[in-house]
């Protein structure tokens, strides 16, 4: 599965307008289209955010991004924005992304502590990577979540 697949580390003024496209309409289709989500993907946060794109046939099938310190999140490190394409879905794509997000935290900004609002159908998914729920739920944008950390 990883062979097939080019991971590509960018600050959002690296990335090229191909890139900086596929990824914003990825994460549309996903959060935008898919989960029926109405809200403001383009957030001027991209712009402090570490991009991890992984291509595949040079169609863009995953990506999320990573924050070395997210203030709203006690300015510990922090991912989000995290999907696959439907067409590689249940394929361990989504573990493997967090693994590489994981990683690239610990590399690059070892000692941090890493919390991520996450929704909380995906309360098992994190708790497997070692986070633990830290917050009752709360709505953001008409999806229950939880705050997650990981120490």
């Amino acid at each position: 599965m990883e062979s097939k697949i080019i991971w590509q580390w960018h600050v959002l003024d690296d990335l090229t307008p191909f890139q900086i496209q596929e990824m914003f309409a990825l994460r549309q289709e996903v959060f935008i289209v898919e989960q029926n989500c109405p809200y403001q993907d383009i957030d001027g946060k991209d712009e402090q955010a570490y991009h991890l794109l992984g291509w595949q046939d040079e169609q863009l099938i995953a990506t999320l991004r990573v924050f070395e310190r997210y203030q709203p999140y006690l300015n510990n490190a922090s991912f989000g924005r995290v999907c696959t394409h439907q067409s590689v879905r249940n394929e361990g794509f989504g573990k493997l992304l967090i693994s590489k997000a994981l990683e690239f935290i610990s590399e690059n900004f070892p000692n941090q502590s890493v919390q991520i609002g996450a929704q909380c159908y995906l309360k098992d998914f994190y708790q497997a990577f070692g986070f633990k729920q830290v917050s009752e739920i709360y709505d953001e944008d008409g999806i229950e979540h939880i705050l997650m950390l990981k120490p």
